[in-house]
C-alpha cells in the first residue's frame, strides 16, 4: 500500500542536495507537482524495493552505493545514476505496472 502526495514541498526542500521531482518514502510518494506517468512509475519501483528491503535495507544501500560512486570520482549526479536502484527504476519506467510483476531483488542485475 501506498499513498501519492502530489504538488508537495519535500522534493522542493530536498532539491537543496541536487534536483529532483519526486521522492518516495515508503509509504508515500511526493511528487512536486501533479506527476508524470512515468515519474510516478518510477517511485512506484523504489516502492517495491523498498519493501522487499525492509525499508531500512534499502536506504543503507541506496547511500553505500551513492558514496561508493562517490568516492570512484564520479560526481554527484553520475554516482546516483549508476545506483542500482535507479538503474532498474530509469530502465522500466515507462512499463506501467512494472512494480507489480518485478521479481523480487531484481535491481541486483544492474550492479
Amino acid at each position: 500500500m501506498f499513498r501519492i502526495i502530489r504538488n508537495s514541498r519535500i522534493p522542493k526542500i530536498l532539491s537543496v542536495f541536487m534536483p529532483i521531482n519526486a521522492i518516495a518514502l515508503y509509504p508515500f510518494i511526493f511528487l512536486k507537482d501533479d506527476g508524470e506517468e512515468r515519474v510516478i512509475s518510477h517511485e512506484l519501483i523504489h516502492i517495491a524495493q523498498q519493501k522487499e528491503l525492509f525499508i531500512i535495507g534499502f536506504y543503507l544501500l541506496y547511500v553505500y552505493y551513492w558514496v561508493k560512486g562517490l568516492l570512484k570520482g564520479k560526481g554527484v549526479n553520475l554516482a546516483y545514476l549508476e545506483i542500482p536502484f535507479e538503474v532498474e527504476a530509469y530502465k522500466n519506467e515507462n512499463k506501467r505496472i512494472y512494480f507489480m510483476y518485478r521479481e523480487k531483488y531484481a535491481w541486483k542485475k544492474y550492479r
